[in-house]
């Protein structure tokens, strides 16, 4: 993966809460292949009507094209544990959704494909969410200082420090795994020594 240190780009607003992962891919679309990708069902029937009609959702405006940071309200990525939820997002092009609180399953499957889930406090979402209710801008989020900063306002967020650590370096779990490997190699070493037995000839 990518390793996310710090990202300049555009932020867009969605003020909902409890945005599940059937609103963000409904399940009718998982049974496509992703060789072509599921950006292009990403909160689908919020962005079109049942005929196809593109409707007046935020992330159908001009300036929301090319955004990579999502800003909602709590209970993000609740519901079922599909990770289709999260390809959808990262597909688009989103490397980053702020919120107040995330489902469990969502937010490691996020860290697992390249996606920060930034964890900020009600107060700042709304105020986040006040700052971009004119459409899409460009905010600033640096993982190292874990702060995102947005029209000379600065809002820190929090974050699991496992997936800090793996989101930095691009890691996935065997990358992390083999970062300790001087470590566990002592380890098993030293047990063996201790119990030869465990250790068959």
């Amino acid at each position: 993966m990518t390793p996310f240190t710090e990202l300049s780009a555009l932020a867009c607003p969605l003020p909902l809460e409890n945005v599940d992962t059937d609103r963000l891919i409904p399940a009718r679309f998982m049974k496509e292949s992703r060789d072509k990708g599921y950006g292009r069902f990403l909160l689908h029937d919020m962005r079109f009507d049942e005929d196809g009609t593109a409707t007046d959702f935020v992330l159908n405006h001009p300036r929301a094209k090319g955004s990579e940071i999502l800003v909602a309200r709590r209970n993000f990525g609740a519901g079922s544990s599909r990770e289709a939820a999260v390809y959808a997002l990262v597909d688009y092009g989103f490397r980053c959704v702020i919120a107040p609180s995330f489902g469990d399953i969502f937010s490691s499957n996020s860290v697992n494909n390249g996606l920060l889930p930034a964890v900020v406090s009600e107060q700042d979402a709304e105020r986040l969410l006040a700052l971009l209710d004119e459409g899409p801008d460009e905010i600033h989020v640096d993982l190292e200082r874990q702060r995102i900063t947005a029209f000379g306002e600065s809002f820190p967020f929090e974050i699991d420090a496992t997936w800090k650590i793996k989101l930095l370096n691009g890691w996935d779990d065997i990358d992390l795994t083999r970062a300790r490997h001087d470590e566990i190699e002592a380890f098993r070493n030293a047990y063996t020594a201790a119990h030869p037995w465990t250790r068959p000839e």
